[in-house]
């Protein structure tokens, strides 16, 4: 028997609703199998800086300091006062998101089942701006060798774990960006020689685009650089139903974080209609990567009942209200929770 300290961020707007939900399932699992869990709820975001004056008060951190892993609800306007410090603090460098129909989602193709492997500690959002005078600003951009090293051999390490295509694509403007992102192409070309067993090519991230909407069932692995990888994902989100079906990870070397990847969704906060899966499976997310880390089955196994139960109730067409469908947060989680033992 395991078990794992879980740092719990509620966030705002719909981020309690999630985080009830996804707690739910973390004590079902911890009632009925031996992934065992200790749950403590985080104070960070909007309502944290009302209350304390940061959006991420120190006390949280420690929390999360102490703990194996953390999931987080969607944070509000404070949101890059809370997500940016702790991907710079744990050093989260690789962002993970996955993208995949599930049946009676309304999407593009329904044979959609690829990962965005992007780098997550450089780039523009460094926030490196400079007023030349107050009409002019430069942004610097960072792309170093050392961080498109370690963020293309996490690509094609998860390539080699997948069971279908195999496949990495890096995605660049390495014509127009001859520097950066030349280095960051020769950098995954040089990594790529080292896993010949899995197909590499490369894309510019305009022709990425329109391939994703055109034939999105083609992608395997999405490696790319911070700022191309955030505009890719969401549309992939977009191709696959929705930000309500998006989850993610943000992953380093010895700590990482799970979130969906959608807003705080204010406008239907406090109804009991928002649709948990995101969280749902950043959550079966964090059970993968926890399995993997202290080479534990338990949670592995519990990964895949979260899956399964979501993929049934859809097959069976069983939705939230915010997606088309007649039931409350609570009863899908509820439906979720019979559908796993």
């Amino acid at each position: 028997m395991t078990r794992y300290n879980i740092a719990l961020v509620v966030g705002d707007g719909i981020g309690p609703e999630l985080t009830t939900s996804a707690k739910t399932i973390l004590e079902l699992i911890n009632d009925n199998s031996n992934t065992k869990f200790t749950i403590k709820e985080v104070n960070a975001g909007d309502d944290a800086l009302t209350k304390f004056g940061k959006a991420l008060p120190d006390f949280s951190i420690d929390l999360i300091k102490k703990s194996e892993a953390c999931l987080k609800g969607p944070v509000g306007e404070s949101a890059a006062d809370v997500i940016i410090v702790l991907r710079r603090l744990f050093d989260l460098y690789a962002n993970i998101r996955p993208a995949k129909s599930y049946p009676n989602i309304k999407n593009l193709s329904d044979n959609v089942d690829l990962v965005i492997v992007r780098e997550n500690t450089e780039d523009v959002y460094l926030g490196w701006e400079f007023s030349i005078d107050e009409n002019t600003i430069i942004a610097l951009r960072l792309i170093s060798e050392k961080a498109s090293r370690r963020i293309a051999e996490y690509a094609f390490k998860t390539a080699t774990l997948r069971d279908k295509k195999r496949k990495v694509v890096a995605v660049h403007k390495a014509n127009v960006l001859r520097k950066g992102d030349g280095l960051f192409a020769k950098t995954c070309r040089l990594t790529a020689e080292q896993y010949p067993d899995i197909e590499y090519s490369e894309l510019y991230v305009d022709a990425c685009a329109m391939n994703l909407i055109r034939n999105p069932e083609d992608f395997d692995i999405v490696l790319t650089t911070n700022l191309f990888g955030d505009i890719l994902s969401d549309e992939a989100a977009q191709v696959v139903g929705g930000l309500g079906m998006a989850p993610a990870a943000n992953v380093g070397n010895n700590f990482a974080l799970f979130e969906p990847v959608h807003g705080s969704a204010f406008d239907i906060a406090g109804k009991n209609i928002a649709n948990p899966s995101s969280i749902l499976l950043s959550t079966k997310m964090m059970l993968e990567w926890l399995g993997d880390k202290y080479k534990d089955d338990g949670p592995f196994n519990e990964s895949r009942r979260i899956e399964d139960a979501i993929t049934s109730l859809f097959r069976q067409n069983k939705k939230t209200k915010d997606i088309g469908g007649t039931l409350s947060t609570t009863d899908f989680t509820k439906l979720i929770a019979i559908s796993m033992y």
